[in-house]
């Protein structure tokens, strides 16, 4: 699992971006997705898993299997909400490209956005709070309803284009996207927009 590309891959992912982003998910850890397969028995033959995503990512000839749905209970207010659970392996794939894409896009977020980025947490968001609630007497809350329930394609595609030129990027996105869920009782759910909670490397 050296840092060389290979030259006879169309595409250019290193098997040490590969490693870095299962160390990732690893320290995440997660439930297993639609194969059962938890971490732990991914770990049983981890060069030879790794490998064989590395060798059909960089070829072009990986494919995300269904996303796991589950239904939990939201946090506020009845009801639940859909979250999708990626297999082991394509998590490490979605995290390589969650990567690619944060070196480009990180420098240019708002400096209080605190969600999904490195060294930032919800405790840095509580800390910023907190210290303008000493300034200000009011707050606004705002939420998108369904945003990601129904999200188009197209325009997300197209925000990743804007950053980055890497073919293999959009190639995978799309394709995460056109995953169907697999729903608790064992049907497939074919989907034309959105991305569920928890299944795509953008959230």
């Amino acid at each position: 699992m050296n840092k060389l590309k290979s030259p006879n891959k169309p595409f250019d992912i290193s098997k040490w971006e590969v490693m870095e982003a299962y160390r990732d998910v690893k320290k995440n850890k997660g439930a297993p997705g639609v194969d059962g397969q938890s971490i732990d028995e991914f770990e049983k033959d981890l060069r030879g898993n790794l490998y064989k995503l590395w060798n059909r990512m960089s070829s072009g000839t990986y494919f995300p299997p269904p996303v796991r749905a589950v239904e939990i209970p939201k946090q506020h207010g009845g009801g639940t909400r859909m979250l999708g659970i990626p297999t082991v392996a394509d998590r490490v794939a979605q995290t390589v490209v969650a990567r690619h894409l944060g070196i480009r896009v990180d420098p240019i977020f708002h400096e209080d956005s605190y969600g999904y980025r490195p060294r930032r947490s919800a405790l840095h968001a509580i800390e910023t709070c907190r210290q303008r609630c000493w300034k200000h007497a009011w707050v606004i809350d705002l939420d998108i309803q369904k945003f990601f329930d129904s999200v188009r394609w197209d325009l997300v595609v197209k925000a990743v284009q804007a950053h980055t030129d890497a073919v293999w990027v959009k190639l995978y996105v799309e394709r995460w996207l056109r995953a169907p869920l697999q729903l608790p009782d064992g049907s497939l759910q074919v989907r034309d927009r959105g991305a569920p909670c928890g299944a795509m490397p953008l959230r």
